[in-house]
């Protein structure tokens, strides 16, 4: 049953945005670890985005909002803010649409992360590293260039994108007894909640977050969206503050949310190094330092995670 028909995204969005985005992105393995069960006492279910377009599960989004703009829309091309993912995912979504794509990133955004928005012909455009230069610039970018705005997270078909990761999950895994998955500004956290509690009640949708960048925490269990403290984590991806949309969809859906330590982030992506073999961002890391801390208890059923990304400057890795 679509439990999601009363909430800004349906399970019928993420079914359409699926069809829609077939032919641009990779279905990404699922991976397994004996090892790494034993270690987090947990049977887990690793969705491997790290193994996506541009390295992260944002292509999905980026892909869904871009192909659903009309010719007026589209025309004058399209513009986002993002610390380095969406602003790749959205550089390729435009290239592949035959659009201009103008992006805004912080001065302190990844190396890795920009050079990857510069090799897909997007035009940068540098800010102070805070949400609100980052929102002013990128309106100014529609007012002079009359570029569409494509939301890095509040945007209900970037949302719905996002949701087919958890989707192929599910289909791959119909039995899972949660899924996890970390937040920033929420778009890829709503997406699963939506689809997991669409398709299978039962299920429990577990958030993770940062210690250091909790405002969606902190606005979960109070039941209000609030801007919380500037975010300041190693954890990149998730130096956003929770949207709207995903807000109202998290306080129907989520049944726990725990956040982690920046120790236990850099734990986690070393643990995922030495026992999988793959390398994982500080951002994909969030959920494995929340089973690290054990911060959730499980009925020895399969547990969901996924794996947001693997966009990492190699010569700065946090960990010898």
């Amino acid at each position: 049953m679509d439990t999601s028909s009363q909430l800004p995204v349906a399970l019928s969005d993420v079914y359409s945005a699926q069809v829609r985005i077939q032919p641009f992105i990779k279905k990404t393995p699922v991976l397994t670890s004996r090892r790494l069960d034993e270690i987090l006492g947990a049977r887990l279910i690793f969705k491997c985005e790290n193994f996506q377009s541009t390295g992260a599960f944002k292509v999905r989004g980026a892909h869904n909002a871009v192909l659903m703009l009309n010719g007026a829309q589209a025309s004058n091309g399209v513009v986002t803010h993002s610390s380095g993912n969406h602003a790749a995912a959205l550089s390729l979504a435009a290239l592949n649409c035959g659009l201009k794509a103008y992006i805004v990133m912080p001065s302190n955004a990844s190396k890795v992360k920009i050079e990857s928005v510069r090799r897909l012909g997007a035009e940068i455009i540098f800010c102070e590293s805070t949400i609100t230069a980052r929102e002013e610039m990128a309106s100014n970018i529609v007012k002079e260039r009359k570029a569409t705005l494509i939301h890095p997270y509040d945007n209900l078909a970037v949302i719905a994108g996002q949701g087919t990761a958890a989707l192929e999950l599910i289909e791959e895994e119909p039995d899972l007894e949660a899924v996890l998955a970390p937040v920033g500004g929420g778009g890829l956290m709503s997406g699963t909640a939506v689809v997991a509690k669409s398709v299978r009640p039962s299920i429990r949708v577990l958030a993770t977050e940062p210690a250091q960048a909790d405002d969606a925490y902190q606005s979960w269990r109070r039941g209000a969206l609030i801007s919380g403290a500037p975010p300041d984590t190693i954890a990149d991806g998730l130096r956003t503050t929770l949207g709207q949309n995903a807000f109202t969809i998290l306080s129907k859906l989520l049944d726990e949310f725990a956040t982690v330590s920046e120790a236990s982030i850099v734990e986690a992506m070393r643990l995922v190094w030495d026992v999988m073999k793959i390398v994982i961002e500080p951002s994909s890391a969030v959920p494995v330092a929340a089973l690290l801390e054990k911060k959730f208890q499980f009925d020895g059923g399969k547990v969901g995670v996924i794996l947001t990304g693997g966009n990492i400057d190699l010569a700065r890795l946090p960990f010898k």
